[in-house]
């Protein structure tokens, strides 16, 4: 099974309309949040995936994203005629974490400010750490991912692929961090508004 299989496995079909990496070459995102979101990914020991997934990123395998609080889903096309399916979930803030996060966020409206401006001010990451509400993930199993190809490896390719487009999408909303984490933006923007000061 191995060595035709590997080989067959390997090869992608040309996805029409897929999503392609902006950047052809070097980092995948574009600023720090977007980059940090990668280099915090990559530092897990999760296999040599990532590489190939790095690579049908930038070739625009991915033809669906979407995020929303549920979770990532997307499509990916692979070596089959069909895209494989992709679910990513982020670990949600419980109630208290989401309540901790806006006390510390309300005393600091220039970062809603910057949020709402699709800016993301980088001492925000060291506010959630003392908050202990970690704003990247601190382990890959605080990510749950689920493909539908036949790889026994998680992540497999298709699903790195998706995480390293997800920084490209994190580069132009970073309040898509706080979405995976099961924070609707109107109720949070408004939870703020309503924080004594």
């Amino acid at each position: 099974m191995s060595a035709w299989y590997t080989h067959y496995s390997s090869i992608p079909k040309a996805a029409k309309g897929g999503i392609k990496a902006q950047n052809k070459r070097g980092a995948l995102a574009s600023t720090w949040w977007g980059k940090q979101w990668i280099k915090t990914l990559e530092s897990f020991p999760i296999g040599a995936r990532l590489a190939r997934g790095k690579s049908y990123a930038r070739s625009g395998q991915v033809t669906d994203l979407v995020i929303t609080s549920k979770g990532v889903s997307a499509k990916v096309q692979g070596s089959r005629s069909l895209p494989y399916s992709i679910k990513i979930q982020l670990n949600h803030y419980s109630t208290i974490e989401q309540a901790t996060l806006t006390a510390k966020l309300a005393a600091k409206p220039i970062y809603i400010a910057q949020l709402l401006s699709s800016e993301m001010p980088e001492s925000i990451e060291q506010v959630c750490k003392t908050a202990k509400v970690p704003l990247f993930p601190v382990k890959y199993h605080d990510l749950e991912t689920t493909c539908t190809c036949p790889d026994y490896s998680n992540p497999c390719k298709h699903i790195a692929a998706v995480i390293y487009l997800m920084a490209e999408a994190f580069d132009r909303d970073p309040f898509l961090l706080f979405t995976l984490r099961g924070i609707d933006k109107n109720a949070f923007i408004k939870a703020i508004g309503n924080k004594p000061r």
